[in-house]
């Protein structure tokens, strides 16, 4: 991958190769499988506790109440940029361009791509990335730092273009 860049006109520019998005679509559709499925059936999980967390978290009445007013519309909003992050993928891999409401919704996806992935490994300030990849923890664990970086460029274009620098 060619890091995000900023670029004329207010975009951001990266590369990616095929493989990258083929990552990336894999990923977004775990999470849209995750995100559409019944909430009773996802309710006791993990990664749907981090992706949509209680409102307020000494008051379980209240915190369902407030699910109870949120909940459809925050699973919409995900939706709606994973289908914007899809959109702009190239699918046999090549440049991204986007425009300022199309890198607000690959930061809050990636967020939510980084939030699921690092709930499943249990990653914690110790964890470090793998020196070698032996084994499909490894693989998931070195995913998780690419997004960060991923991430991480597409954060450092967006400061850039807004400071006037390209």
């Amino acid at each position: 991958m060619k890091p995000f860049r900023s670029a004329r006109g207010g975009d951001v520019v990266a590369r990616m190769e095929r493989a990258e998005v083929g990552i990336v679509s894999l990923l977004l559709d775990q999470l849209e499988q995750l995100l559409d499925a019944d909430a009773d059936d996802v309710g006791g999980d993990p990664v749907m506790a981090r992706l949509l967390p209680d409102g307020h978290r000494g008051d379980p009445e209240l915190a369902a109440d407030y699910r109870d007013l949120t909940e459809a519309s925050l699973r919409s909003g995900k939706a709606d940029d994973l289908a914007t992050v899809r959109a702009s993928l190239p699918a046999e891999g090549g440049e991204v361009r986007l425009d300022a409401d199309q890198a607000a919704a690959w930061l809050r996806t990636s967020n939510d791509l980084r939030l699921a992935l690092g709930t499943r490994l249990e990653i914690s300030e110790e964890t470090e990335p793998p020196d070698e990849i032996t084994g499909e923890e490894d693989q998931q664990l070195a995913v998780y730092y690419w997004l960060t970086a991923l991430q991480g460029s597409l954060v450092d274009a967006l400061v850039a273009g807004r400071s006037g620098r390209s």
